[in-house]
């Protein structure tokens, strides 16, 4: 069966073939950066998306603001007042920022860098990490859905699965194996202490989510947006839900993520020593049939307002 069947995408003309140019593309392995390297002057068909699902104003960042939680004090008399934040940030928004989390920024750095230097290597360093097979705890790809995708998104994604368990530190690429070690050993522990956050904004025992298991970390992925020729026509991430229990983002300073919020689309600026928290779908299905009311959030980044930025996404497990 074609893979363009009953697809339609704008400015197609006849005899377009859409799974012959999607893998051609796929074959080269160099993802959207290798377009950019080659000098491409124009999105490729199977990357546009349709007028409607394109931004059409600016978000309202000034209007509304996602909530930035200082978790400094976690440990002493502040942690019922964070417990609090964190409650009425996930109820109202499903989506906050925290600062003062324990991970120093210079672990935050070398990690967004250690992304951008993985990325930016040239295309026959990459290749062998490029892959589709999900059995392979560390791949390299652009777009998950890109050969069933209705348009694919302007974006390169290296991935590792933690799904299997622990992955040893041999087994990533060498030019970021010593920033993603040390930023997984920082971020197992803010993992925890969100666990433990979350489960008493429930109203839970402190330990409830870790005994069900939902907050293992199940993935880190770095997603890569390089320059755009043509950035009204395509998007780095459509309009999506999370999958999993708790999603956290870490943004490089130059931005593009944006939550719905009240039908309003807010942009997420970066702050300085930030990580962004995002309710997922596992969770918010567990608090609605408790009769909670916390808030799944729908977010997407917006090419036409970004350059080239780094986002380094991890998800929290949805399995126990």
């Amino acid at each position: 069966m074609a893979l363009n069947a009953g697809i339609t995408i704008p400015g197609n003309g006849i005899g377009y073939d859409r799974a012959k140019e999607v893998k051609e593309f796929e074959e080269t392995k160099a993802g959207v950066k290798g377009l950019v390297d080659s000098g491409v002057a124009k999105v490729p068909r199977f990357m546009i998306h349709p007028p409607e699902s394109r931004p059409k104003s600016s978000p309202a960042t000034e209007q509304y603001q996602v909530p930035l939680i200082d978790l400094q004090g976690l440990e002493s008399c502040q942690r019922v007042e964070i417990v609090c934040q964190i409650r009425k940030a996930s109820e109202t928004w499903g989506f906050f920022q925290m600062v003062n989390h324990g991970i120093p920024a210079r672990v935050m750095d070398n990690m967004l860098e250690a992304v951008r230097r993985f990325h930016e290597q040239p295309k026959e360093e990459k290749m062998e990490w490029y892959s589709r097979d999900y059995k392979q705890p560390v791949r390299y790809y652009c777009n998950g859905d890109l050969l069933v995708s209705k348009a694919a998104n302007w974006r390169d994604s290296i991935l590792f699965d933690f799904q299997d368990g622990s992955i040893k530190p041999e087994a990533f690429p060498f030019v970021c194996r010593e920033a993603v070690s040390e930023y997984m050993e920082y971020l197992t522990e803010l993992s925890s202490k969100l666990s433990e956050l979350l489960s008493e904004a429930l109203g839970l025992s402190a330990d409830y989510l870790a005994r069900i298991e939902c907050m293992k970390i199940e993935s880190v992925v770095g997603h890569y947006y390089p320059p755009c020729p043509e950035p009204d026509l395509t998007l780095g991430t459509t309009k999506h839900s999370d999958p999993g229990c708790l999603t956290l983002l870490l943004q490089d300073n130059i931005g593009g993520l944006e939550v719905l919020h009240k039908n309003h689309w807010v942009g997420v600026p970066p702050v300085q020593g930030a990580i962004v928290a995002n309710i997922g779908d596992f969770l918010q299905g567990y608090i609605e049939l408790n009769e909670t009311t916390y808030k799944q959030a729908y977010k997407h980044t917006d090419t036409v307002r970004i350059p080239e930025v780094l986002t380094l996404m991890v998800e929290e497990s949805n399995t126990n």
